[in-house]
């Protein structure tokens, strides 16, 4: 007996509701607006929030892309395509520019975002002010009044202790010089593509039930102070060992045959179209 769902897995009323949290998203750039998390086909954890706003979203002629830190065919990237595809039957690409929706993990694609993309962020834990305050209501209190105290804090005390920001991803960034917001665990490195971007970006939080976004062309800065600024992950003088890439995010990996260290493009579609232009 053949299993019949509905388009998009969801009914029309769940995806309507989504989209309303998303447009309220939008209209207010940074700021978590509540929704009513569904039950999905995967754990919580493994980008439900995410999923579900790529659901309620994608259409017909969309060209859908997920990537699961860098990789198109991890096993979580694998599975949430397959899950789509099963329900609505959309194309999947590879080619960051041939995508109209790109469901991400943890990485923000090397390839510019163009206008008419929508990049969707999976998100674990979407308050940046938990850190330092457990309680939901206190939280809500400190974004109405734009107290941030506890979010500079906790990066002035990294600093007092290791001379430096240690926060390795998921550093806080200040959106339309409003509202304090959680990238999601980008590196540092993917940050900085979060301002001004030219498509809108989504972030989505299943087990928090939060949805938030960053429209295009809207301004995003990563906390920092005047004496200690902002310093992404620098990888100067090293090169993908494959396509030869540089000023991209790379991978440190060891070949233990030959006893070295070498990189290699964190972004696989990337160095794979990379690679296919250079045998041209």
């Amino acid at each position: 007996m053949q299993i019949q769902y509905n388009y998009a897995f969801f009914d029309e009323g769940s995806k309507r509701e989504i989209r309303r949290a998303t447009l309220k998203a939008i209209a207010i750039p940074g700021y978590q607006v509540p929704f009513a998390s569904r039950e999905m086909p995967i754990g919580r954890g493994w980008g439900t929030g995410g999923l579900q706003l790529t659901l309620s979203l994608i259409g017909k002629k969309d060209a859908l892309k997920v990537i699961d830190q860098g990789s198109d065919e991890s096993v979580n990237a694998v599975s949430i395509k397959k899950l789509i595809q099963k329900t609505t039957g959309v194309e999947t690409v590879d080619e960051t520019a041939d995508a109209t929706l790109i469901q991400s993990r943890h990485r923000v694609p090397e390839i510019p975002l163009k206008p008419g993309q929508i990049l969707v962020l999976q998100v674990p834990m979407p308050e940046p002010l938990r850190i330092i305050e457990s309680s939901e209501m206190e939280t809500k209190k400190l974004h109405g009044e734009k107290d941030y105290s506890g979010a500079w804090l906790v990066l002035f005390e990294q600093i007092m202790k290791y001379r430096n920001m240690t926060t390795g991803s998921d550093h806080p960034v200040m959106v339309h010089e409003r509202y304090v917001m959680a990238p999601s665990p980008i590196p540092k490195f993917d940050n900085p593509k979060l301002n001004s971007s030219e498509a809108l970006i989504l972030l989505g939080a299943g087990r928090e039930k939060k949805i938030y976004a960053v429209p295009p062309y809207t301004r995003v800065v990563s906390l920092s102070f005047e004496d200690v600024p902002f310093e992404a992950e620098s990888f100067q003088g090293k090169c993908c060992k494959q396509c030869g890439a540089e000023g991209v995010f790379l991978d440190e990996l060891f070949d233990a045959g030959a006893g070295v260290t070498y990189y290699q493009c964190n972004d696989t579609s990337y160095c794979i179209s990379r690679m296919n232009q250079q045998s041209l």
